[in-house]
């Protein structure tokens, strides 16, 4: 699934546990009639996506619904949802995909040299 919007708040990243467990939570507002505040979460290498983006900027971020179950000591048997994002996509003009290298300028390329027609003729057969 993907979801739209402005980036309302980007947190740091937080370490749990002794394994090194990394999490960073954004919070999107969306574009909708009734917009909504969405607390989505970065896990693990996905956390460092975000390092690109700033509060405010419009972007695009794939994400996956996830639930559990889990039971108290008393026996009650509850559910949990969570957005998870997996990857996030400017969608601004003139902004750079977080994936994509930059490009120089054109001016930080050679022109080309006339190329003469015998000079396309080496082909083996």
């Amino acid at each position: 699934m993907e979801i739209q919007g402005t980036l309302k708040k980007i947190d740091a990243t937080k370490t749990y546990g002794s394994n090194g467990f990394r999490k960073r939570e954004v919070v999107l507002t969306t574009e909708d009639q009734y917009p909504q505040f969405l607390l989505i979460e970065f896990v693990q290498d996905k956390t460092d996506l975000l390092d690109a983006y700033q509060v405010g900027q419009k972007v695009k971020i794939s994400i996956d619904l996830r639930g559990r179950e889990w039971t108290s000591p008393q026996g009650e048997v509850k559910y949990f949802n969570s957005i998870q994002g997996w990857r996030i996509e400017s969608l601004e003009a003139g902004q750079e995909n977080a994936s994509m290298p930059p490009v120089p300028p054109m001016e930080a390329f050679e022109p080309a040299e006339d190329l003469k027609e015998e000079d396309y003729d080496d082909l083996p057969f």
